[in-house]
Protein backbone atom coordinates (compact mmCIF):
# COMPACT_ATOMS: atom_id res chain seq x y z
CA UNK A 1 0.00 0.00 0.00
CA UNK A 2 1.70 3.24 -1.13
CA UNK A 3 2.64 5.36 1.79
CA UNK A 4 0.50 8.90 2.28
CA UNK A 5 1.94 11.78 0.43
CA UNK A 6 3.99 14.09 2.73
CA UNK A 7 2.22 17.41 3.29
CA UNK A 8 5.93 19.05 3.52
CA UNK A 9 6.01 18.55 -0.20
CA UNK A 10 6.14 22.08 -2.45
CA UNK A 11 3.11 22.48 -4.63
CA UNK A 12 3.51 22.10 -7.93
CA UNK A 13 5.57 24.38 -9.97
CA UNK A 14 9.14 23.52 -8.45
CA UNK A 15 12.21 22.51 -10.53
CA UNK A 16 13.56 23.66 -13.48
CA UNK A 17 12.12 23.58 -17.40
CA UNK A 18 13.53 20.32 -18.35
CA UNK A 19 12.08 18.96 -15.21
CA UNK A 20 8.21 19.85 -15.81
CA UNK A 21 8.54 18.37 -19.06
CA UNK A 22 6.82 15.07 -20.38
CA UNK A 23 6.98 11.89 -17.54
CA UNK A 24 7.83 14.25 -14.62
CA UNK A 25 5.44 16.95 -15.35
CA UNK A 26 2.50 14.05 -15.12
CA UNK A 27 3.86 12.63 -12.53
CA UNK A 28 4.09 15.89 -10.24
CA UNK A 29 0.52 16.26 -11.35
CA UNK A 30 -0.17 12.98 -9.85
CA UNK A 31 1.58 13.33 -6.87
CA UNK A 32 -0.82 17.11 -6.16
CA UNK A 33 -3.68 14.90 -6.73
CA UNK A 34 -2.98 12.07 -3.86
CA UNK A 35 -1.67 15.27 -1.79
CA UNK A 36 -5.29 17.29 -2.04
CA UNK A 37 -7.07 13.43 -2.29
CA UNK A 38 -5.24 12.85 0.90
CA UNK A 39 -6.67 15.73 2.32
CA UNK A 40 -9.96 16.21 1.36
CA UNK A 41 -11.34 12.62 1.44
CA UNK A 42 -10.89 12.33 5.36
CA UNK A 43 -12.07 16.42 5.23
CA UNK A 44 -15.46 15.70 3.41
CA UNK A 45 -15.97 12.51 5.58
CA UNK A 46 -15.85 13.83 8.94
CA UNK A 47 -17.92 16.80 7.99
CA UNK A 48 -20.99 14.54 6.87
CA UNK A 49 -20.69 12.45 10.21
CA UNK A 50 -20.73 15.80 12.15
CA UNK A 51 -24.06 16.71 10.29
CA UNK A 52 -25.48 13.34 10.54
CA UNK A 53 -26.01 13.75 13.96
CA UNK A 54 -28.67 15.94 13.83
CA UNK A 55 -30.48 14.39 11.05
CA UNK A 56 -30.60 10.95 12.95
CA UNK A 57 -32.60 12.65 16.04
CA UNK A 58 -35.26 14.06 13.67
CA UNK A 59 -35.46 10.43 12.27
CA UNK A 60 -35.87 9.35 15.70
CA UNK A 61 -38.35 11.55 16.22
CA UNK A 62 -40.55 11.32 13.34
CA UNK A 63 -41.62 7.65 15.18
CA UNK A 64 -42.74 9.58 17.92
CA UNK A 65 -46.06 11.59 15.74
CA UNK A 66 -46.54 14.18 12.92
CA UNK A 67 -46.56 16.66 15.10
CA UNK A 68 -43.31 15.86 16.74
CA UNK A 69 -41.79 15.56 13.43
CA UNK A 70 -42.79 19.29 12.51
CA UNK A 71 -41.76 20.67 15.62
CA UNK A 72 -38.44 18.85 15.19
CA UNK A 73 -37.84 20.06 11.50
CA UNK A 74 -38.44 23.40 12.13
CA UNK A 75 -36.78 23.69 15.61
CA UNK A 76 -33.40 22.08 13.93
CA UNK A 77 -33.64 24.61 10.60
CA UNK A 78 -34.00 27.33 12.96
CA UNK A 79 -30.98 26.33 15.18
CA UNK A 80 -29.33 25.59 12.29
CA UNK A 81 -30.16 29.12 10.90
CA UNK A 82 -28.95 31.54 14.28
CA UNK A 83 -26.54 28.80 16.00
CA UNK A 84 -24.72 26.01 14.39
CA UNK A 85 -23.74 27.98 11.06
CA UNK A 86 -23.16 31.31 12.83
CA UNK A 87 -20.61 29.33 14.87
CA UNK A 88 -19.26 27.01 11.96
CA UNK A 89 -18.49 30.82 10.31
CA UNK A 90 -16.67 32.56 13.50
CA UNK A 91 -14.64 29.26 13.46
CA UNK A 92 -13.57 29.59 10.10
CA UNK A 93 -11.59 32.28 10.91
CA UNK A 94 -9.25 30.25 12.60
CA UNK A 95 -8.68 28.77 8.87
CA UNK A 96 -6.78 31.54 8.14
CA UNK A 97 -5.11 32.88 11.51
CA UNK A 98 -4.09 29.39 12.36
CA UNK A 99 -2.84 28.50 8.77
CA UNK A 100 -0.75 31.69 8.57
CA UNK A 101 1.09 31.09 11.91
CA UNK A 102 1.44 27.56 11.30
CA UNK A 103 3.06 28.16 7.84
CA UNK A 104 4.83 30.91 9.45
CA UNK A 105 6.81 28.30 11.95
CA UNK A 106 4.77 29.97 14.48
CA UNK A 107 3.62 26.88 16.35
CA UNK A 108 2.54 28.36 19.71
CA UNK A 109 0.17 30.94 18.30
CA UNK A 110 -1.73 28.01 16.64
CA UNK A 111 -2.87 27.20 19.74
CA UNK A 112 -3.51 30.48 21.23
CA UNK A 113 -5.94 31.19 18.19
CA UNK A 114 -7.59 28.30 18.77
CA UNK A 115 -8.22 29.40 23.10
CA UNK A 116 -9.01 33.09 21.51
CA UNK A 117 -11.43 31.45 19.01
CA UNK A 118 -13.02 28.97 22.28
CA UNK A 119 -13.65 32.16 24.36
CA UNK A 120 -15.17 34.28 21.59
CA UNK A 121 -17.83 31.21 20.45
CA UNK A 122 -17.97 30.62 24.13
CA UNK A 123 -19.72 34.37 24.53
CA UNK A 124 -21.94 33.98 21.43
CA UNK A 125 -23.21 30.41 22.30
CA UNK A 126 -24.47 32.80 25.53
CA UNK A 127 -25.94 34.89 23.44
CA UNK A 128 -27.36 32.36 20.90
CA UNK A 129 -29.01 30.04 24.20
CA UNK A 130 -31.04 33.30 25.41
CA UNK A 131 -32.72 33.77 21.83
CA UNK A 132 -33.41 30.08 21.56
CA UNK A 133 -34.76 30.04 25.20
CA UNK A 134 -38.10 32.04 23.40
CA UNK A 135 -38.07 30.52 20.24
CA UNK A 136 -41.78 28.94 20.32
CA UNK A 137 -42.64 33.24 20.40
CA UNK A 138 -40.65 33.79 17.66
CA UNK A 139 -42.19 31.02 15.44
CA UNK A 140 -45.37 32.80 17.00
CA UNK A 141 -44.46 35.97 15.39
CA UNK A 142 -43.50 34.39 11.58
CA UNK A 143 -47.07 32.37 11.66
CA UNK A 144 -46.61 29.22 12.84
CA UNK A 145 -49.20 26.78 14.11
CA UNK A 146 -49.29 27.40 18.25
CA UNK A 147 -49.08 24.30 19.20
CA UNK A 148 -45.64 23.46 16.43
CA UNK A 149 -44.28 26.17 17.47
CA UNK A 150 -44.59 25.50 21.39
CA UNK A 151 -43.02 22.14 20.73
CA UNK A 152 -40.38 23.32 18.75
CA UNK A 153 -39.62 25.75 21.24
CA UNK A 154 -39.52 23.10 23.58
CA UNK A 155 -37.67 21.06 21.56
CA UNK A 156 -34.63 23.50 21.08
CA UNK A 157 -34.20 24.44 24.60
CA UNK A 158 -32.95 21.14 25.15
CA UNK A 159 -30.47 21.59 22.36
CA UNK A 160 -28.94 24.31 24.16
CA UNK A 161 -26.34 21.72 25.47
CA UNK A 162 -25.20 20.77 22.21
CA UNK A 163 -24.74 24.16 21.06
CA UNK A 164 -22.59 24.61 24.14
CA UNK A 165 -20.72 21.61 23.01
CA UNK A 166 -20.13 22.86 19.32
CA UNK A 167 -18.46 25.60 19.28
CA UNK A 168 -15.42 23.90 20.73
CA UNK A 169 -15.77 20.95 18.67
CA UNK A 170 -15.45 23.16 15.42
CA UNK A 171 -12.47 25.20 17.22
CA UNK A 172 -10.82 21.87 17.90
CA UNK A 173 -11.47 20.78 14.07
CA UNK A 174 -9.85 24.02 12.54
CA UNK A 175 -7.19 23.77 14.73
CA UNK A 176 -5.94 20.17 13.44
CA UNK A 177 -7.46 20.79 10.42
CA UNK A 178 -4.81 23.71 9.59
CA UNK A 179 -1.79 20.98 10.38
CA UNK A 180 -2.66 18.67 8.19
CA UNK A 181 -4.25 16.21 10.88
CA UNK A 182 -7.67 15.18 9.43
CA UNK A 183 -7.53 11.55 10.09
CA UNK A 184 -8.44 11.60 13.79
CA UNK A 185 -11.23 14.54 12.62
CA UNK A 186 -12.95 11.35 10.63
CA UNK A 187 -11.94 8.70 13.01
CA UNK A 188 -13.81 10.79 15.80
CA UNK A 189 -17.02 11.95 13.91
CA UNK A 190 -17.58 8.41 13.05
CA UNK A 191 -17.28 7.03 16.23
CA UNK A 192 -19.44 9.85 17.59
CA UNK A 193 -21.90 9.09 14.93
CA UNK A 194 -21.90 5.66 15.39
CA UNK A 195 -22.74 6.38 19.49
CA UNK A 196 -25.39 8.40 18.77
CA UNK A 197 -27.64 6.04 17.47
CA UNK A 198 -27.70 3.82 20.58
CA UNK A 199 -27.65 6.99 22.72
CA UNK A 200 -30.35 8.52 20.88
CA UNK A 201 -32.46 5.43 21.53
CA UNK A 202 -31.62 5.02 25.27
CA UNK A 203 -32.88 9.05 25.64
CA UNK A 204 -35.81 8.48 23.11
CA UNK A 205 -37.02 5.39 24.17
CA UNK A 206 -35.24 3.96 27.50
CA UNK A 207 -35.35 6.98 29.16
CA UNK A 208 -38.57 7.93 27.94
CA UNK A 209 -38.03 11.53 26.80
CA UNK A 210 -39.62 11.45 23.66
CA UNK A 211 -38.24 14.47 21.86
CA UNK A 212 -36.84 16.03 24.22
CA UNK A 213 -34.22 13.25 24.34
CA UNK A 214 -33.28 13.42 20.77
CA UNK A 215 -32.03 16.88 21.30
CA UNK A 216 -30.56 15.77 24.18
CA UNK A 217 -28.71 13.11 22.62
CA UNK A 218 -27.29 16.00 19.74
CA UNK A 219 -25.36 17.03 23.00
CA UNK A 220 -23.89 14.08 24.41
CA UNK A 221 -22.37 13.19 20.15
CA UNK A 222 -21.07 16.88 19.98
CA UNK A 223 -19.61 16.40 23.55
CA UNK A 224 -18.15 13.04 22.54
CA UNK A 225 -16.16 14.66 19.65
CA UNK A 226 -14.67 17.45 20.89
CA UNK A 227 -13.64 15.34 23.96
CA UNK A 228 -12.10 13.26 21.77
CA UNK A 229 -10.09 15.68 19.64
CA UNK A 230 -9.00 17.35 22.71
CA UNK A 231 -7.57 14.21 24.25
CA UNK A 232 -5.76 13.56 20.78
CA UNK A 233 -4.67 17.37 20.90
CA UNK A 234 -3.23 16.84 24.37
CA UNK A 235 -1.97 13.22 23.52
CA UNK A 236 -0.36 13.40 20.27
CA UNK A 237 3.31 14.27 19.45
CA UNK A 238 2.02 15.93 16.35
CA UNK A 239 0.87 18.57 18.47
CA UNK A 240 3.04 19.00 21.08
CA UNK A 241 4.98 22.12 19.69
CA UNK A 242 1.29 23.65 18.65
CA UNK A 243 -0.73 22.83 22.02
CA UNK A 244 1.26 24.05 25.16
CA UNK A 245 -1.52 24.60 27.73
CA UNK A 246 -3.87 26.68 28.25
CA UNK A 247 -2.76 30.60 28.10
CA UNK A 248 -3.78 34.36 29.38
CA UNK A 249 -2.95 35.68 25.91
CA UNK A 250 -6.20 33.95 24.66
CA UNK A 251 -8.09 36.77 26.42
CA UNK A 252 -6.13 39.31 24.41
CA UNK A 253 -6.89 41.10 21.23
CA UNK A 254 -10.64 39.54 21.75
CA UNK A 255 -11.83 42.15 19.54
CA UNK A 256 -9.17 41.74 16.81
CA UNK A 257 -10.29 37.98 16.36
CA UNK A 258 -13.74 39.48 16.06
CA UNK A 259 -13.12 41.62 13.06
CA UNK A 260 -11.88 38.93 11.05
CA UNK A 261 -14.69 35.83 12.37
CA UNK A 262 -17.86 37.97 11.86
CA UNK A 263 -17.30 38.65 8.22
CA UNK A 264 -16.60 35.21 8.05
CA UNK A 265 -19.77 34.52 10.01
CA UNK A 266 -22.05 36.51 7.47
CA UNK A 267 -20.03 34.76 4.65
CA UNK A 268 -21.43 31.20 5.80
CA UNK A 269 -24.89 32.09 7.17
CA UNK A 270 -25.81 33.82 4.20
CA UNK A 271 -25.00 30.24 1.93
CA UNK A 272 -26.95 28.39 4.85
CA UNK A 273 -29.43 31.00 5.29
CA UNK A 274 -30.48 30.74 1.33
CA UNK A 275 -31.20 26.82 1.69
CA UNK A 276 -32.80 26.91 5.30
CA UNK A 277 -34.91 29.68 4.84
CA UNK A 278 -37.14 27.58 2.26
Amino acid sequence: MAAPPSMEEPLLGGGNGEEKKGGSSRLAVVAEVRKQLYLAGPLIAGWLLQNVVQMISVMFVGHLGELELSSASIATSFAGVTGFSLLAGMASSLDTLCGQAFGAKQHRLVGVYKQRAMVVLGLASVCVAAVWAYTGELLLLFGQDPEIAAAAGSYIRWMIPALLAYGPLQCHVRFLQTQNAVMPVMLSSGAAAACHLPVCWLLVYGAGLGSKGAALANAVAYLANAAALAAYVRLSPACRSTWTGFSSEAFHDLVGFMRLAVPSALMVCTQHHTHEIL
